[in-house]
C-alpha cells in the first residue's frame, strides 16, 4: 500500500513532466507592445508613484489584497520532524493548491533557511509589503509560538501559524457537536490532549475558550502527565495546563476521561486505555499517517464511541483545509489586520453549525457516492462541501467588523455571501 502510494504521490507532482503543483498566471493581457508599456516601463510608473503617494493603492493596483505568503523553514514537517525548508516546498505548494482551489487566494510559497526565530521574524516582518497576509507552516515549537505571536504584534497584515490553529478550529467544532449528539455539556467534560506542541496547546485553549474548564483538563506530553512541579521537559506553554491531579501517566489520565484529543504518536493508545474511559468517549486521534489507536481497533474496542482522524478514509476528518483558506478569505475581504480569537471561534461555530444542515447530493459524489448526515460519524463538515466558503468566511468577516478590526467593513452581508459563491462557481463547476 505505501510502496503504491508512494508511486502515485511522486507521479502526481511531476504530471505530464511538469516539476511541482503551482505556477504563476498573469491577470492582465499582455499580447501587444502596447501592453507591454502598460504593464512595464513606462507605465508601470505611475501606480508606483501612486502606492508612493497613498500606500493603500498598493490593494488598488497590485495583487497584495489576495496573496498570501506559505512560510516555513522546515522543522516540523507534517509527521516527518525536520527534514530542513527544502524538503518542506511540496508541502508549501500544496497548500497553494488548497488556497486557490477552497477560496481563490493567491500564494508564493517561501521556505526559509533560518532556525533562528528571532532571525526568521525579522525575515518574515521584512516581507510583509509584498503580502496581504501569513501562513506559517511546519514550524517546530516551542520557538513558533514567540515567533508568531512577535509577528503579530509587529505586522500590520493578518499572521496565521496553521499547525496551530487550524487543528483546533476544526477539533473545536467537531467537540461542540459530539457533546451535543451526545448530550454533555463542554463544561462538565474531562478532557484529555495528548500532546503538548502546537497543536496540542492551541487546541487546549480554544477548547477552554469554547466552555472547557482547566481543572478538568489534562495535558500529556512524551515524558507523561504535565504536572505542578515537574521540572523536565516544561515551557511556559505547557505550564498553563499543568494538572494538580495526581495523574503520572496518559493511561493514569484516560481513566474516566470523557474526551482524548491526540496530536502525538501511532499506537499510543490500547483497547484497555480505551475501555477505560467515560461511557460514550470522543477520541479524536490526529497522528498522521497512523493515528494514536489504529481506527478498526478502536470501534471494534468501543461500540459507544466517536472518533475523529487525520485521515480522509475514515469518517470525521479534522482537516486543516476546513479552516486557513476560509479564514483568510474572511480576513482579507475586510481588510482585518489580524485574525483574532474571536475570528477563530466564530470559524469554529460556522462549521459546526453546517454540519447540522442536510448535505448537498454534490458532496455526496465528490465522495464516491457516501451518504453524509449530523451524527457519530458526521461531526464537521466535508471539505468538498461548497457551502464552507458562505458559512466560514462570512463569520470570520462578521467577527472582525463586530471587533473593531475590519479596515474595510461589509454593510451587505447578502450580496458579499452571492459574490463568494460567484466567485467560486469556476471551482464547483
Amino acid at each position: 500500500m505505501q510502496d503504491e502510494l508512494k508511486t502515485r504521490a511522486l507521479a502526481y507532482h511531476c504530471l505530464d513532466g511538469v516539476p511541482g503543483k503551482i505556477s504563476v498566471v498573469p491577470s492582465k493581457p499582455c499580447a501587444t507592445a502596447d501592453d507591454l508599456g502598460l504593464a512595464y516601463t513606462p507605465g508601470v510608473a505611475k501606480p508606483v508613484l501612486a502606492i508612493e503617494e497613498n500606500p493603500e493603492d498598493a490593494y488598488k493596483y497590485t495583487s497584495k489584497g489576495n496573496l498570501v505568503a506559505v512560510i516555513s523553514n522546515g522543522t516540523a514537517i507534517l509527521g516527518l520532524g525536520d527534514r530542513g525548508p527544502l524538503a518542506s516546498k511540496p508541502v508549501m505548494e500544496g497548500k497553494g493548491v488548497l488556497f486557490k482551489r477552497f477560496a481563490d487566494i493567491d500564494v508564493f510559497d517561501i521556505e526559509v533557511d533560518e532556525k533562528d526565530p528571532d532571525k526568521l521574524i525579522a525575515i518574515v516582518k521584512a516581507l510583509t509589503p509584498t503580502f496581504g497576509g501569513v501562513n506559517l507552516e511546519d514550524i517546530k515549537g516551542p520557538e513558533c509560538f514567540k515567533i508568531e505571536q512577535e509577528l503579530i504584534k509587529c505586522c500590520d497584515i493578518p499572521i496565521f501559524h496553521d499547525d496551530q490553529h487550524g487543528t483546533a478550529i476544526i477539533a473545536t467544532a467537531g467537540l461542540m457537536n459530539s457533546c451535543e449528539i451526545l448530550g454533555k455539556k463542554i463544561e462538565d467534560i474531562k478532557i484529555v490532549v495528548n500532546g503538548a506542541g502546537a497543536a496540542g496547546i492551541s487546541c487546549a485553549k480554544m477548547f477552554v475558550a469554547a466552555g472547557a474548564r482547566h481543572e478538568n483538563m489534562i495535558m500529556c506530553d512524551s515524558k507523561g502527565v504535565i504536572y505542578k512541579g515537574r521540572t523536565s521537559g516544561m515551557t511556559k506553554e505547557k505550564e498553563e495546563f499543568a494538572t494538580e491531579l495526581s495523574a503520572r501517566s496518559l493511561a493514569d489520565a484516560l481513566v474516566g476521561a470523557d474526551v482524548l484529543m491526540g496530536l502525538s504518536v501511532a499506537d499510543c493508545v490500547t483497547p484497555e486505555m480505551l475501555l477505560s474511559m467515560a461511557k460514550d468517549p470522543v477520541v479524536f486521534a490526529m497522528s498522521n499517517p497512523n493515528p494514536e489507536i489504529n481506527y478498526e481497533l478502536a470501534v471494534a474496542t468501543r461500540s459507544d464511541l466517536i472518533m475523529a482522524t487525520g485521515r480522509s478514509d475514515y469518517p470525521n476528518q479534522i482537516n486543516n483545509v476546513l479552516g486557513f483558506p476560509f479564514i483568510f478569505r474572511g480576513a482579507l475581504d475586510v481588510r482585518a489586520k489580524i485574525i483574532s480569537e474571536g475570528m477563530k471561534m466564530a470559524a469554529a461555530k460556522a462549521l459546526a453549525q453546517l454540519a447540522k444542515e442536510p448535505v448537498p447530493e454534490s458532496v455526496a459524489k465528490a465522495y464516491g457516492g457516501d451518504k453524509f448526515s449530523f451524527g457519530r460519524n458526521y461531526i464537521v463538515p466535508k471539505p468538498f462541501d461548497p457551502r464552507v466558503i458562505e458559512y466560514e468566511a462570512v463569520a470570520v468577516a462578521k467577527a472582525a467588523c463586530e471587533e473593531g478590526l475590519a479596515q474595510k467593513p461589509i454593510t451587505d452581508w447578502d450580496a458579499y455571501r452571492v459574490s463568494l459563491v460567484k466567485r467560486m462557481e469556476k471551482y464547483w463547476n
